[in-house]
Parts: C-alpha cells; structure tokens; sequence
C-alpha cells in the first residue's frame, strides 16, 4: 500500500475562500470500511489514515488555516478490540517519527486534546516529545485529539473552575464563558469554523462540543483514506455557500 506523497513546492489552490477559516477540524472516519472494502485488515485503514494527516494539513496551511484538529482517539474508543487499539497507536508514533522534522522546519505547533495518561507509555512519551520540540512554533498549530471526548474535557474545565473558586483564586460571580473557554484543551486556539466528518456518517460523537458551537458542519462521504485535496476543495465550496449569522440576521434580512 502506498504513502500519500505530497510536493508542497507545486501545490496549487484552487479555491478563493469568501469568509475566513481559522480553526478546521476533522473527524477521520471510514477507515476500517476503507480497508474491509479491500478485502484488508481493519487496522492497515488507519495506517492510510496516518499518511493521509499531513497532505490534508498541507493543504489547509495552504489555505491560511491557523489550526488545524484531528479526532484520532475518542475516549469510546478504547471499546475497539485491543488489536486494533495497539496498531492506532503503533502508527501515531510512526507519525510522529517521520514526520517531526518537517513540523519542526515549518513552524507547526503541536497540541494534544486529551487526557493521555492512559495511552501506553511508549505512545504518551512520543507525543510529549512532539509537543516539547514544537512549543514555540507559531505559524500554524496542528492539534490531535487522543483519548479525547468532549464531555470528559468540559467536566474537566468543570473541576479545575470549582478547585480555583474553592482555594479563593476565583469568585463565582466572576465565571463567564471566556473562564470556561479558558480551561479547555483548546485554550490557546481560535473556535472552529468549519468542521468536516468522512464517511458519511452525520453526527459528531462527543467531539469538540464548545468548540463546534457556531461552526460549520460538511459530512462527506469520501473515507477519509480517499480524502485528498479535491475532496478537501469540495467542502471548502460547500463552507464558501454557507451563510454565517452566528445567530444574528443577514443584513436585517429575516
């Protein structure tokens, strides 16, 4: 099976964005149907799904994309066979490995959403270790959601609210959305504008739930194995149709 090889020297856009995107995030589904469609074990769809991240990431750099997140692990995940779950992990620090240099060299700031104690240890030191080498890049922020669930990070946000208003470091008439926007995995980067699941599949499993308020949703049925720049190109079109009033009126229109 071949890696997706991307010349980032030649790339060319094809799409002039009407309204800005700051924040992308991606739900990468269909990989074990990508692989089961090929007669393939489920876990070889999420080695393609590995070398699928950065010709996406490219192309959204491209675009003037600030941040970009990945839904790689949800915490109801680990529900997978065990297999399963150690080839995903396996190839997360494949990722990593082969890719860090070039993070590095591009000024790619990594962030993890997530609570990644429970990863193998092997896997959190990997990840750590992205993280430390990339602090203080500043053109752009990749941020990957490793046992991540959005009910688990706004409980989280929750608890470390209520432990600063009870050791008097906070008062309670002071908490407002921005204190809860303060404490979440994402805190250093811009809500999401659009957000893209592959597959099909149209729902947002426990993913980005603050985050995603007053973003845009596009469900493609490409796999993501399959999602390249077209398939990226398509959805930018569908966001460049929408009409963002983040609840207001267009225009005093109703």
């Amino acid at each position: 099976m071949l890696a997706c090889v991307y010349n980032r020297s030649t790339m060319k856009t094809n799409v002039i964005l009407n309204k800005p995107i700051n924040h992308i995030a991606f739900i990468m589904d269909g990989n074990g149907r990508w692989a089961k469609k090929r007669g393939l074990p489920r876990h070889l769809g999420h080695k393609e799904a590995c070398n699928r991240i950065r010709a996406i990431l490219d192309v959204c750099r491209a675009y003037g994309i600030y941040a970009t997140s990945l839904y790689a692990f949800s915490t109801e995940n680990w529900k997978r066979p065990q297999d399963e779950i150690d080839h995903l992990f396996d190839y997360l620090e494949v990722f990593f490995k082969r890719e860090i240099d070039g993070l590095i060299k591009d000024g790619i700031k990594v962030i993890i959403s997530g609570d990644i104690s429970r990863l193998p240890e092997r896997s959190q030191n990997t990840v750590r270790n992205a993280m430390n080498l990339t602090k203080d890049n500043n053109k752009n922020v990749l941020n990957i959601c490793l046992n991540y669930g959005s009910k688990e990070e706004l409980t989280r946000a929750t608890k470390l609210i209520a432990e600063e208003v009870k050791e008097g470091k906070l008062n309670v008439e002071d908490i407002t959305e921005d204190t809860i926007q303060q404490h979440l995995y994402t805190s250093s980067i811009p809500n999401v504008d659009l957000m893209i699941r592959t597959s099909g599949e149209q729902r947002l499993s426990n993913y980005l739930l603050w985050q995603n308020a007053y973003a845009e949703f596009v469900f493609t049925p490409v796999m993501w194995p399959d999602f390249d720049q077209k398939a990226l190109e398509d959805c930018l079109i569908e966001f460049n149709n929408r009409n963002r009033r983040f609840g207001g009126l267009d225009n005093g229109k109703e």
